[in-house]
């Protein structure tokens, strides 16, 4: 905006008139140095929520009072634990409550979505993904081509920024779908690239990936409880997340899963079962023969993780509470602060060269904004960390902060640019 300015004044007088301030004093941030700190980490883990200690201890109590009753009787009770996230979580990624459960792990879940939609043939087998995927990504998309007998190097297609562009142009990903069409067995694309911040455009993936007859997912742990989806109406065939990150469920939290209702309701769908998958009605009378539900509770394994599930939800009842499109308008703003922060910094200085490499279009990526401090190296990040400005180091030599709607300020903003320029200065 024309009128910002890069002042402590400027920067309070939109916290005055932000709609969610309220929300950071229902977060605890780290107090491991003796001075403030600022925390821009949300996008590798989120803040602790208050909340969670007596969602975590209403539990341990149901624990202790009712022992294995506590499945029936507890608060919430055990049994049906996940059903409470449900449709909390659907709205979050844009889906009807019965194509998500929120179980396992984030990885655990694609290799188990994998399972059931990368059925390779010999002609159709290829995977498409974007370059520089996290590498847990990597890992199981080339494990699951091993699987089945095929050579990673062959079956899946990286697709990377052009020549001297830090991000992936669409029409070039649109192209390479077109181009292997009749090789292509699945996309598994990240939401939000980790590396860079990019929001891919998951609506026109899904549909060019099934004029081809491909089935499409997306790894969405940079993408939940940062940009609002609509996973339902894009088509998408599957996803999964993590709960640790902007979704604030602890280190290691649960994870989600989204299976479009058009699949869930298939029964003959290829998966890997457990018993807590199996149809609720008959699962205590121990039948033989598993029957999974219609919804994606069928691809659980194993009854819920309560405590870790609790701390999830506890999370989960502050995202209902606002809202992720109120979320998103905060987001949109409180971004383009911090890049219009780095950009005055840039301009005042002709000695510096900060490069952003997230796009700068908002429709384009979340609240990450991803720098290149050239001719500065891991140097600057480890100034920042000694004034108390928590931002993550990718390798081999970009800055990654996230300015989250919910917990940070626009004076954080403003002091993580002071403290920049000073210590790009020393």
């Amino acid at each position: 905006m024309n009128n910002w300015k890069n002042s402590l004044k400027f920067a309070k007088e939109l916290d005055s008139v932000d709609p969610l301030r309220k929300f950071r004093d229902r977060f605890y941030f780290p107090t491991f140095l003796n001075k403030k700190i600022i925390y821009f980490t949300g996008n590798s883990l989120g803040l602790q929520p208050k909340s969670t200690k007596d969602y975590i201890q209403q539990e341990l109590d149901d624990w202790a009072k009712w022992g294995v009753e506590g499945h029936f009787h507890a608060k919430k009770p055990w049994m049906p634990y996940h059903e409470f996230l449900t449709e909390k979580a659907a709205k979050i990624v844009g889906a009807q409550p019965n194509e998500v459960v929120i179980t396992h792990s984030l990885t655990t879940n694609l290799h188990l979505l994998m399972v059931s939609f990368y059925q390779p043939t010999k002609e159709k087998f290829k995977i498409l993904c974007e370059k520089k995927a996290f590498p847990s990504d990597q890992y199981a998309l080339q494990s699951q081509v091993k699987f089945h007998g095929f050579d990673p190097q062959e079956a899946i297609i990286e697709i990377g920024p052009r020549e001297g562009e830090h991000t992936i142009r669409e029409e070039d990903i649109i192209q390479e779908i077109q181009a292997n069409g009749d090789s292509l067995a699945m996309i598994m694309i990240g939401g939000v690239n980790y590396f860079t911040g990019q929001v891919f455009p998951m609506k026109n993936i899904t549909e060019a990936g099934h004029k081809v007859n491909a089935k499409v997912g997306f790894d969405l742990a940079h993408a939940a409880g940062n940009i609002p989806m609509e996973l339902h109406n894009w088509n998408v065939d599957f996803a999964a997340w993590c709960g640790y990150k902007y979704l604030n469920s602890g280190p290691g939290g649960v994870s989600g899963l989204f299976i479009h209702e058009r699949h869930v309701q298939n029964t003959e769908l290829k998966r890997f079962a457990g018993w807590w998958g199996h149809d609720k009605s008959d699962r205590f009378k121990m039948p033989d023969e598993f029957k999974p539900m219609k919804t994606a509770e069928a691809w659980q394994l194993s009854n819920a993780p309560v405590i870790s599930m609790a701390a999830h939800l506890a999370s989960l009842d502050i995202f209902d509470e606002i809202g992720m499109h109120n979320l998103r308008a905060k987001s949109k703003q409180l971004t383009a602060y911090q890049e219009f922060v780095i950009q005055d910094i840039n301009n005042r200085n002709s000695s510096f060269n900060l490069e952003i490499i997230t796009p700068s279009n908002p429709e384009d990526r979340g609240c990450q904004l991803s720098i290149v401090a050239h001719g500065q190296g891991k140097t600057l990040f480890e100034k920042l960390s000694s004034e108390g400005i928590v931002t993550d180091w990718r390798e081999p030599n970009v800055i990654r902060i996230a300015p989250v709607p919910l917990y940070n300020s626009y004076e954080d903003v403003y002091l993580f640019g002071e403290i920049l320029e000073r210590s790009m200065d020393d």
